[in-house]
């Protein structure tokens, strides 16, 4: 069984640290080629489309199935790599997010008036936390897959 717990955490691990790293290289390079209506209109579908349960599962899965790996494995050598991962995803997935992506789209979604401030006080700052986010949670999973193979 903890095998299993230690597979989840790092698929799941795995899919949230993609799908930052996704929206780094290939989603937010994609809408900077778009005009400022398109591009915030698109922000807006996203932040409301990614309110989902396969994202809740993926997202909150991961911290409580590396906390749940850590609680049940006996190996020595895995626990500090659990640890390690533990708290760079949660860094990464949930302090990040919730002090500066989170915001970020909750002011862009209540934003009124032309698109172009509403982007320019957005996009810099967005890409630049989803970046910190994306290498903190995939060095999450680089830490949870090395702890399951030592």
């Amino acid at each position: 069984m903890t095998e299993v717990l230690h597979v989840v955490a790092v698929v799941l691990t795995g899919l949230s640290a993609g799908l930052f790293a996704t929206f780094s290289y290939v989603v937010m390079p994609g809408l900077r080629r778009a005009d400022d209506a398109t591009f915030v209109q698109t922000m807006r579908s996203i932040n409301v489309a990614i309110l989902n349960p396969v994202f809740a599962v993926v997202f909150g899965g991961a911290a409580v199935a590396l906390v749940a790996a850590l609680v049940a494995t006996w190996s020595m050598d895995a626990r500090p790599w659990l640890i390690v991962a533990l708290l760079l995803y949660v860094a990464g997935a949930f302090v990040v997010t919730g002090a500066v992506n989170i915001p970020l789209n909750d002011a862009l979604a209540s934003g009124a008036g032309a698109p172009a401030p509403l982007r320019q006080s957005f996009e810099a700052r967005w890409v630049l936390f989803n970046h910190v986010r994306a290498v903190l949670t995939v060095a999450a999973f680089a830490s949870a897959t090395i702890g399951l193979v030592v």
